[in-house]
Parts: structure tokens; C-alpha cells; sequence
């Protein structure tokens, strides 16, 4: 679900082995705080784990669509911000990471099989690895949603916008990854190949919360009825429903 210069989203049953809960990270802001290290570079970065079943899903294809997605999403939100009269601010960085540790935010490192936002130094961060072997086997819806969830949380940040439970944190970062996806399909930047919005349902709905977590629980993403539900409200009404203001 590129820019319309590749037009594939291929998501499988995979989605509920590769995807788990995104890990958001949020962190008090300090400007003297950052990634524990310098972004990792493609020349730096091993070729990522994972088989290339039909020899079009490399690495430089991935690399690709996280730039592709990074922009679309940056695009996006300054468009939005410009409608209400207010500065933009991009996300300082997004950083591909191979080991647990090797990125912190706030002095907590990142895990493994992992995205975050990271408010303590503006950034999003995520496993390459995890994300490249999920790429190979979902498409590159997997990185729109991931990288437009993330997103998300970056503008909540911006707009101040706080919840007292994460679960309503992450629905509504559901939600606005869906009406980026869905806003930036209906202007032409984003586009959707016949019978991709089933399968993407089918993958959301893989990646709640374990059955029985409570829902007020520390650190609860929602349930797959929970999160699809959010990310659909998003995807066919824009932000109206996601209570963005």
C-alpha cells in the first residue's frame, strides 16, 4: 500500500504470529534525551532475517516503503495542522534497531519484536528484524499501519492530548492510523488493491490483547474487536471520531 508507484498489500494469516501489541513507549520530555545511539545506517545494518518467498520483498524495498511512510504520514499530519493554524513539527527521527538494548528512550531500552515512540527525544524506533520478516510475509501495509500507529502517538504529544488508561491512548492511535491511511487513499497518495481492506481487517483483529488482560490494564492496547473497530471508525470517517482536537 505504497504510493502509487507500488501498489501490493499482501496480508496473510501470518499477521497473527509477526504482529504483537506495538510496544509505545512514551517517556517525560527532556531535550537532552535521546536514542542511546545513532540511527543505524543501511550501510551499517546486516540484511535482515527472514526468506523472500517470490524474490520481490528485499531489504531496499523495505527501506523504501519506510521512507514512503514516514513521508506520507509527515505529509498528512502538516496538512492537518496547516487546516488549524498550527506548526508542525516532524518526528525528529525514525530508527531501525537490531538488538534489545541498542536503542533507550529515557534510559529504558527497547525490546526486541518491538515499535515505539519515544517522546524523550522525539523519535520512533523499531525492531528491523522483526519488522522486515513481517514485511516479507504481510506487504507493506504492515509498515503503513505500523509507522502511521506510531505516528499517532507523536501528534498526540504535539496536541497534548493525555488519557488516564493507555487502552484509550491506543485506540485512538488506532483510529488516526486509520484515517491517515483512509484520508491519504482518497487523495490519490495511498492505494488499495481489491479485497486489501478484508485482509487487513483480518490483521488487525490479530493483534490485541490476549483474551482475559483487563482492560485497565497497565500498558492494554484493546481488544482485536476493540482495535478494529478503532482503526475502521478512522479509516471511513477521518478524524471526526478519533476525538483529535
Amino acid at each position: 500500500m505504497p504510493v502509487p508507484r507500488r501498489s501490493r498489500i499482501l496480508l496473510s494469516a501470518f499477521v497473527a504470529t509477526a504482529l504483537v501489541a506495538l510496544g509505545c513507549v512514551s517517556a517525560p520530555d527532556d531535550p537532552a534525551a535521546g536514542p542511546a545511539r545513532p540511527a543505524p545506517t543501511a550501510e551499517r545494518t546486516s540484511t535482515p532475517a527472514g526468506e523472500d518467498p517470490d524474490g520481490t520483498d528485499t531489504p531496499e524495498e523495505f527501506a523504501a516503503d519506510v521512507g514512503d511512510a514516514t513521508r506520507v504520514a509527515e505529509d498528512y499530519w502538516k496538512a492537518g495542522f496547516a487546516e488549524s493554524d498550527l506548526k508542525f513539527r516532524p518526528v525528529a527521527q525514525v530508527i531501525p534497531y537490531e538488538r534489545e538494548g541498542e536503542v533507550e528512550c529515557g534510559g529504558q531500552p527497547l525490546g526486541l519484536n518491538n515499535a515505539a515512540y519515544c517522546s524523550a527525544g522525539d523519535f520512533i524506533a523499531y525492531d528491523m528484524n522483526w519488522a522486515f520478516a513481517a514485511f516479507q510475509q504481510i506487504g507493506d501495509a504492515f509498515i503503513f499501519y505500523l509507522l502511521g500507529h506510531e505516528y499517532a502517538h507523536a501528534i498526540q504529544g504535539r496536541l497534548r492530548i493525555q488519557h488516564e488508561l493507555s487502552i484509550d491512548t491506543e485506540l485512538q492511535a488506532d483510529c488516526m492510523a486509520g484515517a491517515y491511511i483512509g484520508d491519504m487513499e482518497r487523495k490519490g497518495r495511498l492505494k488499495l488493491d481489491d479485497g486489501d481492506l478484508d485482509e487487513l481487517a483480518a490483521g488487525l483483529e490479530a493483534v490485541g490483547d490476549d483474551p482475559g488482560q483487563p482492560w485497565f490494564a497497565e500498558g492494554a492496547h484493546g481488544s482485536a474487536e476493540q482495535r478494529t473497530r478503532a482503526f475502521n471508525r478512522g479509516y471511513k470517517n477521518s478524524l471526526k471520531p478519533c476525538d483529535v482536537s
